[in-house]
């Protein structure tokens, strides 16, 4: 009698929760079941049917009945018979006297156009061929190299030579998925893919831009990026055909998903479900703002915290996502983080910006800040601890450019109160630190070196472009590359993009044409990086056992690897030299011989000469990596 008791009680805390995972809609030809859970003093729900995703007469009106459950919940039900395919819905609650707007519920997997009115679809329709054949590569967290790419800027100039220019669908021809394989990447960071509210799909014609961080619907993709926004199936099959045909190539696909807050609080979907129950407010009653967009979500909330980690599971599950990128993790509290990480499969990557947009309703203690990555092991960080100053030969940030190497992990050799913004170690592998020097949301590399260096040439330009780059690839976290570094691409200065036009955002394809050596250079670098573990040890006590500094030199960071038991490393020692000075300098190393396989803008693993060791000269703004 007690243990029946007991699971009595257990199941009444975890049905609430259990009634938001991906069920307020289940159809069959038979008919199809809603429900949706709502605050404990909601008055009543009702469903409206409609023929048209948009517009159009209600065709029929359903109350839902109530069933009370744990917690102060009410999970509300009803069954339609017949077959409702295609046909779309929406939910309406009563609290108190007023009737809050219609919404799609907090779950809804398919949508109309636009997202306001939820669609009723058999997802097994949606499903391209042999999808559940369709597999997520393996790749261990240290043997990545992503690529961050917005679907519009990747394929929208008529210089991509891609016909399904701004869509899912780019992704799937033949030169997109080879452009990707030569450059040699594995994993393809797509922008914000969900239903987002700021673009028009009913008018997609206006060319209205933007990245895609303010979310209506989170389990539903976008439907600007469809060849059919008003065809709940299109965007659905067509999101999957892209992922089937990166995983078909071994390359992974990672969801940037931003559940720290919504596009508004009034539209909200959880808003018009459970008013006030997804959002922090501050002690006054405002709603607080870590964000930066007028709200932030309470990630410490079970409803909330359940909801993101159902949410993701639901992305792997139903679109085999192989990681996820999230906005502002800041704002998310560490238990959820943790408990994120524990619910998904352990191939699955995940890491974020370890920052919020301002203050958070929550004790900054709590929240997942960069600083606190070592208390959410398995989940990585951008690291934002570089500038551009040691790119413009200015002394003083090479134990900044020391601490990216090792990946932020502890290490003899790095004096941390010399650190940029990091005053000690905050990762406890080197696969906790994103290493990068550009992303979508701030100047691309090109323009950030234009505006550190007025007046800057081109050759300049390029040298301390693939210098830079030669750090990330070098480091031993996890490297990460915007989309059209590699064709030198510019967005004419913009830091902040998000709503520029095409003639910013674009990716110019004519770059890998005009500047060769560039593609090139990162093509060798990355090859070198996946076929030598000593740049991707993947665990911090190798790092510190292998990895060791030469003497530091103003605006020269200069490494030693020993490759000697290394799994599968086929060199000894192993030499990089990063000298960002606008003279050639010298270093001292072991007589050799070595073979160089990096030198003055050109890589590759197929030798280009060699030295002596004693003392090598490294020429100016490049970098020298030699190996016997």
């Amino acid at each position: 009698m007690r243990k029946s008791v007991i699971l009595s009680l257990l199941l009444a805390l975890i049905i609430p929760f259990m009634a938001m995972a991906r069920d307020e809609m289940k159809y069959t030809p038979q008919g199809t079941h809603f429900e949706l859970l709502t605050l404990g003093n909601a008055k009543a729900v009702k469903l409206r049917l409609y023929d048209a995703g948009i517009a159009g007469k209600v065709i029929k009106t359903v109350n839902l009945k109530s069933a009370k459950q744990a917690d102060g919940y009410l999970l509300w039900s009803a069954d339609v018979k017949g077959d409702l395919k295609g046909k779309f819905y929406t939910f309406s609650v009563k609290y108190g006297g007023k009737w809050l707007a219609e919404t799609p519920g907090v779950w809804a997997k398919a949508v109309g156009v636009n997202g306001r009115r939820g669609a009723i679809v058999d997802m097994r329709d949606t499903d391209p061929g042999d999808w559940e054949r369709d597999r997520r590569p393996h790749i261990a967290p240290n043997d990545l190299v992503i690529y961050e790419m917005h679907h519009r800027d990747f394929s929208i100039d008529a210089s991509s030579g891609l016909e399904h220019k701004g869509k899912f669908l780019a992704l799937t021809e033949p030169p997109a998925i080879e452009h990707l394989l030569q450059l040699g990447v594995n994993a393809v960071h797509i922008l914000p893919s969900f239903d987002y509210a700021s673009v028009d799909e009913s008018h997609l014609e206006l060319n209205k831009y933007n990245w895609g961080y303010d979310p209506l619907n989170y389990n539903v993709p976008e439907g600007g990026y469809s060849t059919d926004p008003a065809n709940p199936n299109a965007r659905i099959r067509e999101f999957k055909e892209m992922v089937q045909a990166l995983h078909r190539v071994g390359i992974k696909v990672v969801l940037d998903v931003v559940y720290n807050h919504t596009f508004n609080i009034e539209g909200s979907n959880f808003q018009l479900t459970m008013p006030d129950e997804f959002f922090r407010k501050n002690a006054d009653g405002t709603y607080s703002n870590g964000s930066g967009c007028g709200n932030e979500t309470a990630s410490e909330r079970e409803v909330m915290r359940q909801y993101m980690i159902e949410s993701v599971k639901y992305w792997v599950d139903e679109y085999h996502i192989d990681g996820f990128r999230f906005d502002l993790m800041g704002v998310h509290d560490i238990e959820t983080m943790n408990a994120i990480r524990q619910a998904l499969p352990k191939d699955i990557f995940i890491y974020g910006e370890g920052w919020s947009a301002g203050s958070c309703a929550y004790p900054n203690e709590k929240l997942g800040m960069k600083a606190h990555m070592k208390q959410m092991p398995g989940i990585a960080a951008f690291s934002d601890d570089t500038k551009p100053a040691f790119l413009a030969g200015l002394p003083g940030y090479e134990e900044s450019i020391k601490m990216g190497i090792v990946g932020a992990i502890s290490h003899p050799q790095v004096d941390y109160s010399k650190v940029n913004y990091s005053k000690e170690p905050w990762c406890l592998q080197p696969t906790q630190m994103i290493s990068y020097v550009s992303c979508h949301d701030d100047m691309c590399l090109v323009d950030r070196l234009k505006a550190s260096i007025p007046g800057i040439t081109t050759d300049e330009l390029i040298r301390l472009d693939l210098l830079a780059q030669t750090a990330v690839l070098t480091s031993q976290g996890v490297p990460f590359i915007l989309s059209g570094e590699e064709m030198l691409r510019t967005k004419q200065g913009v830091h902040n993009s998000y709503e520029s036009p095409d003639e910013i955002n674009h990716l110019d394809w004519n770059g890998i044409e005009r500047h060769p050596q560039v593609m090139a250079y990162y093509q060798g670098l990355i090859a070198m990086r996946h076929r030598h573990p000593a740049f991707h040890m993947g665990l911090a006590d190798l790092v510190r056992q292998h990895l060791s500094f030469l003497p530091t030199q103003k605006c020269v960071v200069a490494f030693h690897i020993d490759g000697r038991g290394i799994k599968r490393e086929s060199w000894n020692d192993i030499y990089v030299v990063l000298n960002a000075n606008k003279k050639a300098v010298t270093i001292d190393v072991p007589q050799g011989p070595y073979a160089v396989v990096c030198r003055s803008g050109v890589c590759s693993e197929r030798g280009l000469g060699s030295v002596q060791g004693g003392k090598v000269t490294v020429p100016a703004q490049s970098a020298l990596i030699f190996h016997n």
